[in-house]
């Protein structure tokens, strides 16, 4: 669901963004999809709840790969010489214990009596020579019509056909992209949030997808007042916008959407004068320094976005005692490329779903929390022209062309008044829900999600990208549907309402299915905001698919931007980026739906918790034995389970059917209950590229700083080491259900 969610396994509905290492495209192995080989693949963010297959790089882990195959019977007495840097595994991704193919060379020598007399042996040749002809013919006339009367399009739902997908993709074009995105756009100015659900389901079902609903939700929105808000300073009297432009009543009037829609959504309101204090992005480091200086109660904080969560920032700000915040983004920490000076933006801080029913849907006679706002804060985003205005600088960069971050001295006052409005109101917020049937697991769910303008939000259209993108895979998916193919898992098609209030539609679904989801759900991938640059390819995905890379700079999805269909069309002017993207998400989607054994890394998982408890981190010894037992667990799991699920002569339908359940759940083991605002409850996901370590301990960590003893800390130790153990003792358990199947059978 957005991104963010009622979690699942290897992904929450919600979409949640992880960071880890960035795949150059000359690192590909030959097993790479040929979308990414596309020249105009300029710029994407494309958040992928998988794995394209990376092969691991972790010291060591080729011994156990090298041990592992000298084990193994390869059918030949004499010595073979291997060179196991040259396998690499196709585009199936299956890990590094893929299996080795042996080949047939088996000589079976038959002990025969003596035939009795030349005569009998010739007759007896005779009469078999004949039953062989009659056999022979007789199979090829039942071959050949049964090759007649099947049809050439029904393929077995259990074998994994690379060229299928293929030949699905290929029918995706970049000029039918652009013109479902042009017919998209007229339908923004609507003032229903229904009249472009339907016209969704409209096109979706044209294009033959099943079972297509409504899912509507009555939610709570807080949306902007009737003017915009206001910065005004003491000194001089000036009134600025949001922008930094001059107030003026005709700059009121004539205010455009994306002026009033510079806000955010669940902020306090009213009108605060007092003293702005430059905290720079917010840390408890930041915090304490500033603490020192001055005091801070009841005055306003000037925050820039980054480093981390913005609600978990604001929350600190908050237990401070700060009354207001005003929100910008410095220049210098965008690309060269980009500039924001004058623009501005609305964030949300609602972390999920509706706040009048937090924890629980939306449903007809539910009980309503009255929660107007979620913070005590009066808070504003700004443009960072108009923070120049308030500190008096003019130039961010100098005439080397380095950046000068915009800084507030401490020895200077700047007192300012600001005025927050914002109106409350209930909503209809509309999913879109379709379905492909599977056909062997009907049962399993791969969600794809992406969002439709809501009526009462901000003016941007990349919205727009991402429900041509998911339209024009639907209609490359059911022209060969219609031919008789079907994937072996449910694919589930969601365009959600309500995303820029906080992921509404998404959470609100999730929590509404949620026992159906946590069950059956194998995958989600989120068509969010697809194109959002023209740099280079980020794919997103969960631990157990690994191979995550992070959106840079990653806060910025915390804003959104206005992004007007020019703009997005100046970026992707022939829709190429856009055709590449949905072939590449695609090829994802139809891996994960079809593939007999799921997609997922088993070992990935230990690697990664063994990664994250790298470094000089305080009170981990204990935490470094548990990893060490999970991963030779996990390396087992993986070898002996794994590896022959893989081999199509091994496979059988009952144990593919535990493995595929084992993996599914396999990351619940470390969703804990409390986190800080604004982190994943999935310990694995880390908070941007830059942060190896756990994050819910490192936040702990600066909080124990000042402290002798820190009860806060011993918590954190507690769950984290809780998780490792009960993801250790999961694999172990499923090791032994399969040793036990295998005795009954014997």
């Amino acid at each position: 669901m957005g991104e963010n969610e009622a979690t699942l396994p290897n992904t929450s509905l919600q979409g949640k963004k992880m960071a880890y290492q960035k795949v150059n495209a000359d690192q590909r192995a030959p097993g790479h999809s040929q979308f990414l080989d596309n020249d105009d693949l300029q710029a994407t963010a494309l958040d992928l709840e998988w794995d394209m297959e990376k092969e691991l790089e972790e010291p060591g882990f080729d011994q156990f790969q090298l041990d592992s195959a000298e084990n193994q019977n390869l059918g030949h007495s004499e010595t073979v010489d291997l060179n196991l840097d040259s396998i690499q595994p196709g585009i199936s991704p299956k890990g590094r214990f893929q299996r080795l193919q042996e080949e047939s060379d088996y000589i079976t020598h038959y002990a025969r009596p003596a035939p009795k007399s030349n005569r009998c042996n010739l007759c007896y040749l005779l009469k078999i020579l004949c039953t062989a002809t009659i056999l022979f013919i007789f199979g090829i006339v039942i071959g050949y019509y049964a090759h007649k009367n099947c049809p050439s399009d029904a393929t077995s739902s259990g074998t994994v056909y690379p060229q299928l997908y293929q030949e699905i993709l290929k029918t995706i074009q970049a000029e039918e992209i652009k013109k479902s995105f042009r017919n998209f756009i007229q339908l923004y100015k609507s003032e229903d949030d229904m009249e472009i659900s339907k016209q969704i389901k409209t096109h979706w079902t044209s294009l033959g997808l099943e079972d297509i609903q409504f899912v509507n939700y009555s939610v709570l929105l807080n949306l902007p007042g009737p003017s915009p808000s206001t910065v005004t300073l003491n000194s001089s009297g000036q009134c600025f916008l949001p922008n930094g432009q001059p107030c003026s009543e005709k700059a009121r009037k004539d205010s455009s959407q994306d002026l009033l829609y510079s806000y955010a959504a669940y902020s306090a309101k009213g009108t605060l004068k007092a003293e702005v204090i430059d905290v720079s992005y917010g840390t408890a480091d930041d915090l304490k320094r500033i603490k020192k200086m001055k005091n801070v109660t009841n005055q306003i904080a000037l925050l820039k976005l980054g480093k981390l969560p913005l609600l978990y920032k604001l929350s600190l700000l908050e237990n401070a005692g700060f009354g207001g915040v005003l929100l910008y983004i410095d220049p210098c920490d965008l690309p060269k490329t980009a500039n924001f000076s004058h623009d501005t933006f609305m964030v949300s801080l609602n972390p999920g779903g509706d706040p009048s029913t937090p924890g629980y849907p939306s449903a007809d006679g539910s009980f309503r929390q009255s929660r107007s706002n979620l913070t005590s804060l009066l808070v504003q985003p700004i443009s960072a022209s108009l923070v120049a205005t308030l500190i008096s600088s003019v130039k961010t960069r100098t005439k080397s062309d380095v950046c000068s971050p915009l800084e507030l001295p401490n020895n200077e006052i700047r007192i300012v008044s600001m005025q927050v409005q914002t109106v409350t109101k209930f909503k209809t917020v509309t999913n879109v829900v379709g379905y492909v049937r599977g056909l062997a697991s009907p049962d399993r769910y791969v969600i794809v999600g992406s969002h439709h303008h809501t009526a009462y939000s901000y003016n941007g259209q990349e919205w727009a990208s991402s429900t041509a993108i998911i339209t024009a895979f639907i209609r490359a998916l059911m022209l060969r549907v219609k031919r008789g193919w079907r994937p072996d898992r449910t694919i589930v098609f969601c365009s959600w309402g309500g995303t820029a209030f906080g992921n509404i539609g998404s959470y609100e679904w999730g929590e509404d299915f949620k026992k159906v989801l946590q069950k059956n759900v194998v995958a989600y991938i989120s068509l969010h905001s697809p194109i959002r640059g023209n740099s280079s390819l980020h794919p997103v995905a969960s631990p157990s698919l690994q191979q995550l890379v992070v959106e840079a700079p990653s806060f910025l999805s915390e804003a959104l931007f206005p992004r007007h269909a020019t703009k997005i069309e100046e970026m992707d002017p022939f829709f190429n980026l856009h055709e590449t993207i949905t072939k590449l998400s695609g090829e994802v989607i139809l891996q994960i739906a079809n593939e007999p054994v799921l997609p997922y890394n088993a070992l990935d998982i230990a690697l990664e918790v063994q990664n994250s408890l790298k470094g000089d981190q305080p009170n981990t010894r204990q935490l470094l034995a548990l990893a060490s037992r999970l991963r030779e667990s996990a390396e087992l799991f993986q070898s002996d389970e794994m590896r022959p699920a893989n081999d199509p002569k091994e496979r059988a339908p009952v144990r593919v059917r535990m493995l595929n359940d084992i993996l599914q759940d396999m990351e619940k083991s470390f969703l804990v209950q409390q986190v800080p605002p604004g982190f994943y409850r999935n310990i694995l996901y880390h908070l941007d590229e830059k942060t190896s370590q756990f994050s819910i301990l490192v936040e702990a960590w600066e909080h124990c700083k000042p402290l002798a003893s820190n009860e806060t800390l011993k918590e954190t130790l507690s769950e984290v080491l809780n998780s490792i153990n009960s993801a250790q003792v999961y694999f172990k358990a499923g090791l032994n259900v399969f040793e036990s199947v295998l005795v009954g059978k014997n």
